[in-house]
């Protein structure tokens, strides 16, 4: 008699033998989820930091984690000891006083963004941080400009804090979607941070 090679149908698998079953995006705890997130906010500001340097500027982190940018960058043409006479101001054949034009600072704070979540067919993009459980928009006070990295498409949307004052989240289009976006001026503007464009800054 020929014997049965394998297991039995009746016999079940050995510890050894079964394979882990994997645990859904779902069922992770809030730890776990925590964790996820804050090493995608990593990533994120090491992939901003290298996009940046490429832009030409020079790249700082805050001490710690107590402050509301991520990143600073110093930019070598925004100097703002660099200003320059743009009207003269004449009377009787000689200049009474000149006025100077605003150069940005050369120092500019930087919140960085990251999403992979889809609302609606809209990449959304938390705009705020929370106290106590309740999202509060940033202020000019505490940093100039977003930098919202939509990971799934390898986007960046520069924005400065004073178009956006007041909102807590921020939706964008996907590339291939033919209807307007309101940010779609920002997508990748890095040029946005070296023009003295007139924003307020604290």
């Amino acid at each position: 008699m020929r014997r049965r090679k394998g297991p039995s149908p009746g016999r079940n698998q050995r510890p050894a033998q079964a394979l882990p079953t994997p645990r859904a995006p779902s069922a992770q705890t809030p730890f776990e989820r925590e964790q996820t997130t804050k090493r995608r906010g990593e990533i994120s500001e090491l992939a901003f930091a290298l996009a940046a340097a490429r832009q030409g500027f020079g790249i700082s982190r805050p001490y710690g984690d107590s402050e509301r940018y991520d990143i600073i960058l110093d930019c070598p043409t925004n100097d703002p000891s660099q200003v320059f006479p743009v009207i003269p101001n004449r009377a009787e054949g000689a200049v009474r006083n000149l006025l100077f034009a605003p150069a940005r600072p050369r120092l500019i704070r930087v919140q960085v963004k990251a999403t992979t979540q889809v609302v609606e067919g809209l990449y959304r993009v938390n705009a705020h941080r929370r106290i106590n459980g309740t999202a509060v928009p940033y202020k000019l006070s505490e940093i100039d400009f977003i930098a919202a990295y939509v990971i799934p498409e390898d986007s960046w949307f520069i924005i400065p804090l004073a178009h956006i004052l007041g909102q807590t989240s921020l939706l964008f289009r996907p590339k291939k979607s033919r209807r307007p976006c309101p940010y779609a001026a920002y997508r990748e503007a890095w040029h946005l941070l070296h023009q003295p464009d007139g924003l307020e800054f604290a």
